[in-house]
């Protein structure tokens, strides 16, 4: 029993291993029990398809084989069996098990129709790009392809490589599909062979179910049903001649002539789409017009294709061109009685602006080119001739009754004319004048003969009473212009300024005052004052030399609470109003004081002449920790300082950029101005030119004491050193490492707590550097870079010295 047990093991597992390589063959961990003999032929083209999948060569996989236990003898084995082919018994088993496998992994397409797919790469026709029709076969997402969902037709005829579904349901089930062999039979189990090939699938059924009747009982007596479809569609051979790309191609038993050819590509450079021939047993079967698909949509000539059938695509007998205004311009092929009416309808007929009365055609003869005008009437009659070149032309940019109005009536545009139309006719189209029409006189604007312009001027008043000679008689193309009263008229303005919310230029208004301007322009500011100053043109026929005056002015008093005046002043036109601002009236303005101070924030300057010792005392004064070598004022830069620097020409030249790094600087870099403060001198004497008066957006900064001293630029190592008293200026440099190899010691720097700054001064060899002092900050600045004068610059230099040396001596002597 123990035996038997080992042995059952065994086999699962052998079985299991060899399920399990025929799954995957490359992610299999161990393939020592793997028999290349119990592995069925489907097990093998699953192997196959698996190292394609992965784009590995059976050569490639043998180590990984191998690596894996794999005999080598059976590794033999298993390449020689994928390199035997694939019969076609076995394709079609194959083929049917992915069917089987797709029906189940997907619910709802146990019945869908399988068909081999059949890919054609297009190919643009840039020769033939005007040739109608072409177009048809260019586009990829039009290929003619059969519906494959579709019932099966009932006219199909079945052959060889055909699949079908056969079932039989009811009291007795049977289900299988069933290819035609290549004897063109059925075989079904119970039932034996059954010819099938070149019937449709109607009669098919029917024979089968007679086969089936012999064996089921239930179906002659109506208890089971049996039912017949196509599950695989068969692949014929077509054969297209005269196409752009020729050949023998693989369809679908279902497909037509327009997918052969559409998947040859159309007619090639020289080839007919009206005479299309599809040979079938040697004799044409049918001639193909593609117009009647491309024109009116017609697919009669779309037939099925049967196997071995031959398309043939001869050479066009007569194509013609039609460019210009037409709906679809291009080159078209005609056949022998088709007239221009035929060829009109396929380039869809005229466009809006196409000139209809005749129709200009270029034609060819035996020696020369040749011009001819079709008229309208020929149209049904003239009959195209091979070469022909038919230009439609664009309507006249003109009008034959066009008259125009504009100016002052109710309705200016454009209207028809009509002979014997009169001035007063036209004025009654346009629905009659506006009230600011100007009587007297109106213009017409006329184009005579040779079409240069002139204008004729009509007296508005009488052509309206019925004047005949007044009221004209109007021609076509006229423009009829109706003054208007307010086009004479001046465009008055006026003009406010000061202390007004709306300052501004205004329009004049007959009538207008000056409570009703200030109303209109916003009402007054609160700092507006009772006077009013108007300055009022002088307008005079005649000079007058004893009057210097160029301005009358007028002073008016008004309460600024109720915008009022107490005599109502009238306006005139180009009057300008200036409201005055009050004698005093000034909005506090602040300061900031921070830092080391009591009470630090922000402060109102009470006095005009506040200095920096009365806002430190107002803030306390300082506190026990403030550094009193460490007040200084940031003050504001004020846009017009910006403003003077740049009206200053500097003469630097539009390439020099010193004059605009200053700017920049100023105006990016720099928001504030420092201004150093003697704390020390201050208290000794409040008088001192160091207590500055402040103004508004001061900030006067307090530092706390620090005894450190800081060393930055150009040193090797950027620091603060504790203050040492009595130690200079070498002593802090030295003590983060001197200066790199960049730095100017020469032209170092200091800045002390309170902004003041102090450099390196010079005498001879002696140096003197400024004090340091505690919170002070020590900079050495960079180098300036020096450009060596090169071996050539130098050689020129000595060659000019030595020249200049020759004829000093020359004339020394």
């Amino acid at each position: 029993m123990r035996k038997i047990i080992i042995v059952a093991v065994f086999f699962i597992a052998l079985f299991q291993s060899a399920n399990m390589v025929a799954q995957d063959l490359l992610k299999s961990t161990d393939l020592s029990t793997l028999k290349v003999d119990y592995l069925s032929d489907s097990e093998i083209a699953k192997i196959k398809t698996q190292l394609q999948t992965n784009n590995v060569t059976i050569e490639q996989a043998e180590p990984m084989a191998l690596g894996k236990g794999m005999p080598a003898s059976e590794f033999a084995k298993l390449k020689e069996r994928l390199a035997m082919p694939e019969t076609k018994s076995d394709i079609v088993k194959k083929d049917i098990t992915q069917d089987d496998e797709d029906n189940d992994s997907e619910i709802g397409k146990k019945s869908a129709r399988k068909q081999e797919k059949i890919v054609n790469t297009k190919v643009k026709d840039s020769i033939n790009a005007l040739v109608f029709g072409s177009e048809l076969f260019d586009n990829p997402t039009l290929n003619f392809e059969p519906n494959l969902k579709l019932a099966t037709p009932v006219n199909y005829i079945l052959g060889p490589g055909d699949v079908l579904q056969v079932s039989v349901y009811g009291v007795q089930e049977f289900s299988a599909s069933i290819p035609v062999s290549v004897e063109g039979k059925v075989t079904i189990q119970y039932v034996g062979q059954i010819p099938v090939s070149g019937m449709s699938i109607e009669a098919a059924t029917q024979k089968i179910r007679n086969a089936f009747a012999k064996v089921y009982s239930t179906i002659n007596s109506g208890q089971s049903q049996v039912s017949v479809s196509l599950s695989r569609i068969r692949t014929i051979k077509v054969t297209l001649i005269g196409s752009k790309q020729p050949g023998n191609y693989s369809i679908s038993s279902l497909a037509t002539v327009y997918n052969a050819l559409f998947l040859g590509g159309g007619p090639g450079k020289n080839g007919s789409y009206r005479n299309i021939e599809l040979l079938r047993d040697n004799k044409v079967y049918r001639t193909i017009d593609i117009y009647h698909f491309l024109v009116n949509g017609d697919q009669s000539d779309n037939v099925g294709l049967k196997d071995n059938d031959v398309i043939r695509i001869p050479a066009y007998n007569q194509r013609v061109t039609v460019e210009g205004q037409v709906k679809r311009p291009g080159i078209f092929e005609m056949k022998r009685g088709e007239t221009f009416t035929d060829l009109l309808s396929f380039a869809s007929g005229f466009n809006e602006f196409a000139y209809t009365a005749s129709v200009n055609v270029l034609q060819k003869t035996n020696k020369e080119f040749k011009v001819r005008d079709i008229k309208a009437t020929e149209f049904n009659s003239y009959t195209p001739l091979s070469g022909d070149v038919f230009t439609v032309t664009k309507i006249l940019n003109r009008f034959e009754n066009r008259i125009k109005i504009d100016g002052a009536v109710f309705r200016p545009d454009t209207y028809s004319f009509y002979e014997g139309m009169r001035f007063s006719d036209l004025i009654a189209k346009a629905d009659g004048l506006k009230e600011d029409a100007y009587s007297k006189r109106a213009r017409i604007i006329r184009l005579k003969s040779d079409l240069t312009k002139e204008i004729v001027n009509v007296n508005l008043e009488k052509a309206l009473e019925g004047d005949l000679e007044a009221d004209i008689a109007l021609k076509k193309e006229d423009i009829v212009t109706v003054y208007s009263i307010l086009d004479f008229v001046e465009e008055y303005k006026i003009t406010i300024d000061g202390e007004i919310k709306k300052p501004g230029v205004y329009d004049y208004q007959e009538g207008l005052t000056l409570n009703d301007f200030l109303v209109q322009a916003g009402g007054l500011t609160g700092s507006a004052s009772k006077r009013v100053e108007i300055a009022r043109m002088i307008m005079s026929e005649q000079i007058d030399d004893a009057n210097p005056n160029k301005a009358e002015l007028f002073n008016i008093e008004i309460s600024p609470d109720n915008n009022e005046q107490s005599k109502n002043f009238e306006l005139r036109p180009f009057d300008v109003v200036n409201i005055r601002k009050m004698a005093v009236y000034e909005k506090p303005e602040m300061v900031t004081v921070r830092g080391a101070v009591n009470y630090a924030g922000k402060y109102v300057l009470a006095n005009k002449k506040d200095r920096v010792f009365d806002l430190i005392g107002r803030a306390g004064g300082l506190t026990s920790v403030a550094n009193m070598d460490g007040v200084k004022i940031k003050r504001p830069i004020q846009a017009k300082q910006i403003e003077d620097i740049e009206n200053v020409n500097l003469n630097l030249g539009k390439k020099d950029s010193i004059q605009n790094k200053l700017e920049k600087k100023l105006k990016e870099d720099l928001k504030y101005a420092t201004i150093p403060v003697d704390w020390k001198a201050i208290i000794k004497n409040p008088k001192s030119s160091t207590n500055v008066t402040l103004f508004p957006g001061d900030e006067i900064e307090v530092s706390a004491f620090n005894e450190g001293v800081k060393v930055t630029g150009n040193v090797l190592l950027t620091s603060e050193i504790p203050y040492n008293r009595g130690k200079g200026f070498g002593y802090y440099v030295n003590a983060v490492g001197g200066v790199d190899n960049k730095g100017w010691k020469k032209k170092a720097y200091i800045i002390y707590p309170n902004g003041q700054a102090a450099v390196t001064r010079s005498f001879l060899v002696f140096r003197s550097y400024p004090k340091v002092t505690p919170g002070s900050q020590i900079i050495v600045p960079e180098k300036p870079e020096v450009k060596k004068m090169s071996t050539g610059e130098f050689v020129s230099i000595a060659g000019v010295l030595a020249s200049l040396a020759g004829v000093i001596i020359a004339i020394l002597r």
